[in-house]
């Protein structure tokens, strides 16, 4: 059912629906109450600064079996009572009568798995970034010190991932020989130590510098309508914006990091290509190019690399590609932890399966960065939170900012993972050929549980339902269809409501009986 002009869509009666931009995850599901995003921009009512900083794809899907998908962006919006869309050849599908059959129907036809995962050692322990404990100024000694203190406290080894500015400068793709004097060496020891590699990348390049003079010398830069370079404002300064349509700017990103990876790093962490940080009327080699051509050609780039991770994305689900929330300030509401579940649930559902929290206790540089400073239950219930996502990812060193009280908290959430750790592998690989998402909204498996924002299924037989409030004792934890076991074993009968005693240490997971041994 294409169109090139506007469809409005009547929803039916307790029609929900999920989709369009991950950073929609807390109003989602649409259809209760008025909603409007414009995904050519990945801009919703108010664009505000993180408005839109995370992946987005031109794809809506139904509680009642349908979906919305176009090829291009589209505008749409929720309003009384009606689903109105905006846009070139959108097509309107069916797969059956639930919000599992929308997905994989919309899957199978648009975005079909690609058979590979990111590297499974992403997945099976916890990674640590440099980034709140050395932030814009790396050295080889403070990766080094932040690591060994890290695993010295019982943390098992993971993907370590270099943050901003342990390059020569935007663009200059090389290790900054003062504070990086023998890279290599730095590498070696942390592979020695168990832990694969991965380096912070931009496609921006720093003006007035070498690569800026060669790259507007060979055409690779995006150019303003007069022809001159953009430059342009980003959240670390102004640069110039490669080229990403034009195959020779890949091309010399993968020259700049062959040496990167010959003295054994890893992979990269591909930051920025936000759809704001680009202009309507920005020109490419060939012609003006939608924003989203460049966001997806930046993702597209990063899958060829088993180790990745990708903040902003436009399409490309199904691909072997590390998503993970946009940073976020160290808050219980709903900005920070209260948004992790909603998003990680909305990143599944436009065909992202290999998803990640957030920093644990928030990634955004806000001065919460010393002892005194951080809220030490948010940290842990965030550690919880992403215990049982797909990958779980420190910056902030519980080494250096928790109590020993709060460092077994998050002891224990880590034991939990590892615990869970078979059940998350077999969903990360059944994900390379299905598609499907790891972490699920109750609703994808349950109709009628599409109100329930707070917990999550691991597949289909693991609920995870954890603390997100301050000070706790209780938790309610709304129970689907089933028979379901808790920590201690004892059964619950769904559905229904369990109202649990809680303390710092617990993460509460209930495990589904099959069908045939209930009672």
């Amino acid at each position: 059912m294409p169109t090139t002009d506007e469809l409005e869509l009547p929803l039916a009666p307790g029609e929900l629906w999920w989709g369009g931009a991950v950073a929609d995850g807390a109003a989602m599901p649409f259809g209760r109450a008025p909603h409007h995003r414009d995904l050519a921009r990945n801009a919703g009512f108010a664009d505000a600064e993180h408005d839109g900083a995370n992946q987005s794809a031109p794809l809506l899907v139904s509680s009642h079996g349908r979906y919305v998908w176009s090829e291009n962006p589209f505008a749409f919006t929720f309003a009384d009572g009606s689903l109105t869309v905006s846009g070139d050849d959108v097509t309107v599908g069916s797969g059956g009568a639930t919000l599992r059959d929308a997905f994989t129907t919309a899957s199978r036809q648009h975005f079909p798995a690609s058979g590979t995962t990111p590297d499974e050692r992403m997945f099976s322990a916890p990674q640590y970034n440099t980034w709140m404990e050395n932030p814009f100024l790396p050295t080889q000694e403070g990766v080094l010190d932040y690591v060994s203190r890290i695993l010295g406290q019982g943390l098992p080894p993971g993907v370590v991932m270099i943050d901003d500015r342990w390059s020569q400068d935007y663009g200059a793709w090389r290790f900054d020989e003062g504070r990086f004097p023998d890279p290599a060496a730095m590498v070696a020891t942390l592979h020695e130590w168990g832990c694969p590699v991965m380096l912070w990348v931009v496609p921006y390049v720093s003006p007035d510098s070498a690569e800026f003079r060669e790259l507007e010398g060979r055409g690779l830069l995006l150019r303003r309508p007069d022809g001159e370079p953009v430059v342009r404002r980003w959240w670390n300064g102004y640069s110039a914006m490669l080229d990403l349509s034009h195959p020779d700017a890949l091309g010399w990103l993968r020259e700049q990091w062959a040496p990167l990876t010959a003295i054994g790093v890893d992979g990269f962490k591909l930051d920025g290509a936000d759809l704001r940080y680009y202009a309507d009327d920005d020109v490419a080699h060939d012609a003006p190019r939608p924003r989203t051509d460049l966001c997806e050609a930046w993702a597209a780039l990063g899958s060829e690399y088993a180790f990745n991770e990708m903040r902003a994305c436009w399409k490309l689900g199904g691909r072997p590609l590390a998503q993970r929330l946009h940073d976020k300030p160290s808050s219980w509401g709903s900005d920070g932890l209260g948004s992790l579940i909603p998003e990680l649930v909305a990143q599944g559902l436009i065909g992202h399966p290999y998803t990640c929290p957030d920093m644990i206790g928030g990634g955004l540089m806000t001065g919460v960065t010393t002892p005194e400073t951080v809220d030490q239950e948010l940290y842990v219930r965030y550690a919880q939170v992403a215990a049982l996502a797909p990958m779980m990812q420190f910056s902030l060193s519980p080494a250096r900012v928790l109590d020993a009280e709060h460092r077994a908290a998050v002891a224990s959430a880590v034991a939990v993972r590892d615990a869970h750790l078979p059940v998350i592998l077999d969903l990360v690989r059944s994900a390379s050929r299905t598609g499907e998402p790891v972490l699920r909204a109750l609703a994808y498996h349950h109709p009628g549980f599409e109100h329930v924002a707070d917990e999550f299924l691991l597949g289909e037989d693991v609920l995870v339902a954890p603390v997100l409030e301050p000070g706790a004792t209780s938790r309610p934890v709304i129970l689907p269809p089933g028979t379901w076991l808790d920590a201690a074993g004892a059964p619950h009968t769904g559905p229904g409501e369990v109202l649990l005693e809680v303390d710092l240490h617990t993460l509460p997971v209930f495990r589904r009986l099959p069908d045939d041994t209930q009672e």
